[in-house]
């Protein structure tokens, strides 16, 4: 079977941030946060990857950095054979319109003095796509395709609801009729309710426009139901990356199953062994030495091994890679 050509392409991608100097002496130089240290992956035209780990493990910093919302410190991203990141402002500007964000807290992200018209007019005007009255169709037709009424379009974003507000968001960024979308953990501000209505919206929008997603989150749960792929990370690094079944059915890094342990199961009589790991998560800016999720892993297997070597990301299966020294033993 020919696997899809990706769409999006991400090789080695670094990110790193000063930290604060120390305190002991004013001469020292900073020590420097590990954002996101040599990440790669793919994604299929059409398809989604969702991206996951607990909060702090540089799900965000990926996302914005391929959008160079953030400046990458090395890495190479493409977008359908284009390279984002050794574009000039005025080439970087067009390319957006083919790649958005939606973000994460839709009221931040909406400018509070814009009517919903106004924050849907302003792309279109700055990409020269629609002038009036055409802008005016576009934006009734945008708001009808998320599942809102035209007249929201003279509200102001206090005057929505959270899952309202989200919409506009994502109308916003189709506004543009782009192809990548890195949807940055869309619904985790939303009541639950409301989270699945989204989803469904997200899912309805990738079929209709064939839209390629980052589906970025902390909630596996919520990942289960959209994403094609999964990538987990822990500490700026990526542990295990394998296609959604796969993975929910046998992670191979001890670091997932704790995570899919914590997962509920909407089954009372359902039995199953949370793992809760130990300790807090290191610093990125002082990462344990070897495998940097050995001081909290409950694999019976770890050795001395664990903290001096650290794990290649390798195929254990076929299409499913995992960097641990014991992917293949059993927890």
């Amino acid at each position: 079977m020919t696997l899809p050509a990706p769409l999006v392409q991400v090789e080695g991608l670094v990110k790193r941030f000063p930290g604060a100097r120390s305190l002991l002496g004013l001469g020292r130089v900073r020590r420097i946060v590990r954002a996101v240290d040599g990440v790669s992956f793919a994604i299929a035209a059409g398809q989604t990857l969702g991206l996951v780990g607990e909060s702090g493990c540089g799900k965000t910093t990926v996302g914005r950095t391929i959008l160079r919302l953030i400046e990458p410190d090395a890495g190479r991203v493409t977008l359908d054979g284009a390279d984002v990141l050794g574009l000039g402002a005025r080439e970087l500007r067009a390319l957006r319109r083919r790649m958005q964000i939606v973000f994460q807290d839709p009221y931040g992200s909406l400018n509070p003095r814009m009517t919903v018209q106004q924050t849907l007019a302003e792309p279109l005007a700055i990409h020269r796509l629609a002038a009036r009255p055409e802008a005016e169709r576009r934006i009734s037709s945008l708001l009808e395709e998320v599942g809102l009424d035209p007249a929201f379009a003279r509200a102001y974003p206090h005057e929505l609801s959270g899952g309202q507000r989200q919409r506009v968001g994502i109308a916003r960024a189709l506004s543009v009729e782009p192809q990548f979308l890195v949807l940055d953990e869309p619904v985790s501000a939303l009541d639950v309710s409301v989270q699945a209505q989204v989803l469904n919206l997200l899912a309805e929008l990738q079929r209709k426009r064939r839209l390629t997603y980052l589906f970025i989150a902390h909630d596996l749960a919520v990942v289960k139901h959209i994403a094609d792929h999964v990538a987990v990370m822990y500490l700026g690094k990526i542990v295990e990356r394998a296609p959604a079944t796969v993975l929910y059915a046998g992670p191979r890094h001890p670091y997932t199953t704790s995570l899919l342990s914590a997962v509920p199961v909407p089954d009372p009589k359902a039995q199953r062994q949370r793992i809760v790991l130990q300790g807090d998560v290191p610093s990125p800016a002082t990462p344990p030495p070897g495998c940097p999720f050995h001081p909290r892993c409950p694999h019976p297997k770890k050795s001395s091994r664990c903290g001096i070597e650290p794990p290649a990301l390798r195929e254990v299966a076929p299409g499913q890679f995992a960097a641990c020294h014991f992917a293949e033993a059993p927890m």
